[in-house]
């Protein structure tokens, strides 16, 4: 157990209310960083709290940035409105967004637009992968990232179709870096702890130096998984906005698991957001709220005192208050042969009521991801005070996700 006995000077912002255990998280991270906060939808994750927010001088977390590098957020506001013709079209809408868009384990993109020969794969950094993991390794990680670019996987990753206040019609995404960010990260948790890539370790702190070889690898890479899911991303929610027979008008796009070379107090510091939205004065942001649930876009307020002491971050989501288990009970098996042996929190039929209320059309989605397992979006947001602004308030009419049997390990 670190000695966190400096850690509570480090601790510059703590928003909201969070349980013992989720602290401690904090300020176990605090000991080695220059400073940390976390934010109000925060919870207990794997070393560093989801939620929070670390700056360290010249070295990165690699569980920090966290396994489903550069997961994020991406909505398009299209120029389509919400009108009559809505309601007859919107159930085939959610039926061809299933069919189309790949989600689940491993699934590789079958489109005949498939991106696989993106200008990404072509980058410097997949010389760093060679170099650390090996050819084979490497041309092996390369084939996989060409087949998933473009899914979205399961767990808590969607598409979603909102109308805004105006009636405008938005395309929002939420994954990540898929298997590419979860055998990075794998990879370099084993390197940090001086096993060969590809052997699997304990999750534990692993902080390495950008001065030296390995740390330089790391960020190449964490770079391009970046690059990677932002390409996902947009590729997925642009391919959307043609199924809804709509145009492009503004991209709102951010990474919430990453790294960043960012000034803080006059010095070039990298902050790790595991869970959290940068949010710099005037910067846009998309945060989807849970399903079935509404989602914003915002900015960053005006520079203050609290902004800075935030890191200049805020929420990435509405924070789960149950964990996977306690929400949907305990599965033994997965796919066909998954079967409960011990009930959760919540049952089909209070999900399907939750649905039904707000008129969401879902396609997909399991216990686990239901709106009874997550905070409130506009909670959580109150709880950040004055360091945001919402700007539109996106209400759920298509809610797409994996379905409740499909298994993903590279969700976050």
């Amino acid at each position: 157990m670190a000695d966190v006995t400096d850690a509570p000077n480090k601790i510059t912002a703590v928003f909201g209310s969070h349980d013992e255990k989720t602290l401690q998280q904090l300020r176990a991270v605090a000991v080695h960083a220059e400073k940390a906060a976390i934010m109000a939808d925060g919870h207990l994750g794997y070393i560093m709290p989801v939620g929070g927010v670390a700056a360290y001088r010249d070295k990165v977390s690699v569980v920090g940035v966290g396994f489903d590098i550069a997961c994020g957020n991406a909505a398009i506001r299209t120029d389509l409105t919400l009108g009559d013709d809505w309601t007859n079209k919107a159930k085939d809408v959610a039926d061809e967004i299933a069919r189309t868009v790949s989600f689940g384990i491993g699934r590789r993109n079958e489109a005949d637009d498939a991106p696989v020969n993106h200008p990404l794969f072509s980058a410097p950094g997949w010389d760093a992968l060679r170099e650390v993991a090996g050819k084979h390794e490497s041309d092996s990680l390369k084939r996989k990232a060409r087949n998933q670019l473009g899914t979205v996987g399961s767990g808590n990753h969607y598409v979603d179709v909102f109308a805004d206040e105006t009636g405008a019609i938005w395309v929002g995404v939420h994954f990540g870096s898929r298997g590419f960010g979860h055998s990075i990260a794998s990879g370099f948790l084993a390197l940090g702890q001086g096993e060969k890539w590809g052997t699997r370790v304990k999750e534990k702190e692993t902080l390495l130096s950008l001065n030296a070889e390995q740390g330089a690898a790391y960020w190449a890479l964490m770079s391009l998984a970046g690059e990677y899911a932002y390409a996902g991303r947009e590729y997925v929610a642009r391919k959307v906005v043609d199924i809804l027979g709509g145009r492009e008008q503004e991209l709102v796009h951010n990474h919430h698991n990453f790294a960043w070379k960012e000034e803080h107090d006059g010095e070039e510091l990298v902050v790790v957001r595991k869970g959290a939205t940068p949010a710099f004065p005037g910067q846009l942001g998309f945060v989807g709220g849970s399903m079935g649930d509404q989602s914003v876009i915002l900015r960053g307020a005006a520079a203050s005192d609290r902004q800075a002491d935030a890191l200049y971050s805020t929420v990435h989501g509405a924070g789960r208050v149950m964990s996977r288990t306690q929400a949907r009970g305990k599965v033994k098996g997965w796919g066909a042969r998954a079967r409960v042996v011990a009930p959760g929190l919540v049952s089909q039929e209070m999900l399907d009521a939750w649905i039904a209320r707000e008129g969401v059309i879902l396609r997909g989605g399991g216990l686990d991801e239901a709106p009874h397992a997550y905070r409130r979006l506009p909670d959580v947001l109150s709880a950040q005070g004055e360091t945001i602004e919402v700007l539109h308030t996106l209400k759920p009419l298509i809610v797409v996700m994996a379905g409740a049997d499909e298994h993903d390990p590279y969700k976050d």
